[in-house]
């Protein structure tokens, strides 16, 4: 499991490119037939992907959590973004589809992930916080959320967002998760920006067509820097840093939060004018 260890506004500013990539992007977590899983220090979250293919992944616990299994202390949202598969937790099978969501409850002793089939297989993306309580697993299906659109053609950021993981939805402890879908012709995402001291983020673009890349913003608003990331790359934002991209075609994002609270609302908006 890799670690990811964040650097502070002070160390930031002196930092290349390659150095922001190796301190806030995850660039190979997606890797056919395996699952990957990295620790970011920031509210020790962990980060993964499971990509079954001919058989059965079963999500191992890791030396570095010193737990007994992966969820003794921990909860897990799984998104699917890539063909039909199941997650079977403690028996129970949860069959989902592309943008299917599950959340899985601390204490699950065993989580093993399957594709359909190996010829379009399932790719779940992991999200996993500390957890002090206890709420029960469940699925919902992409077809039964509701979304909220937001945005417009004009400003180039028509788009869709959907909050399956939250406090009016599937109930956690500390994760927030959801994803957001951008109509054609548009390509922000978070504009205008923001920040919340009081959760991180994680952005996970996906359905980003091989040729094709979305820039990330990130860093204090009045001294931005950019990464440049493909499909199914991850990108952690630290408290004091704004989160927002635009692509060089539309995309989709996953973006899940961890931290004081579950207000989805609760963040510190800058000004389009305020960036530099």
């Amino acid at each position: 499991m890799k670690l990811l260890q964040m650097a502070d506004p002070v160390r930031y500013a002196r930092m290349t490119s390659e150095e922001l990539r190796e301190t806030f992007l995850l660039e190979d977590l997606f890797t056919p037939g395996h699952i990957n899983l990295a620790y970011a220090d920031l509210d020790r979250a962990v980060i993964g992907f499971a990509a079954p293919t001919d058989g059965a992944l079963k999500l191992e616990t890791q030396p570095e959590l010193r737990a007994e299994y992966f969820l003794e202390r921990r909860e897990l949202g799984v998104l699917n973004t890539g063909g039909p598969g199941s997650v079977t937790v403690d028996g129970v099978s949860f069959d989902l589809d592309k943008l299917d969501t599950l959340y899985v409850s601390r204490g699950s002793k065993s989580v093993t992930f399957t594709s359909k089939s190996a010829s379009a297989p399932a790719a779940f993306y992991l999200l996993s916080y500390l957890a002090h309580t206890e709420y029960p697993t469940r699925m919902v299906k992409f077809g039964d959320l509701k979304g909220l659109e937001l945005g417009s053609a004009e400003t180039c950021n028509k788009r869709t967002i959907y909050k399956p993981i939250y406090m009016e939805g599937i109930r956690s402890c500390q994760l927030v998760m959801g994803f957001t879908l951008l109509a054609p012709g548009s390509n922000w995402n978070t504009m205008p920006a923001h920040t919340h001291n009081r959760r991180s983020e994680i952005y996970m673009y996906f359905d980003v067509e091989p040729g094709q890349r979305v820039v990330h913003l990130m860093g204090p608003p009045d001294a931005t820097s950019h990464l440049i990331m493909a499909d199914k790359q991850v990108v952690v934002s630290p408290l004091w840093s704004i989160h927002s991209g635009v692509g060089t075609k539309n995309y989709t994002f996953c973006w899940g939060m961890g931290g004081e609270n579950q207000a989805y609302d609760d963040m510190d908006p800058v000004a389009i004018k305020d960036l530099k």
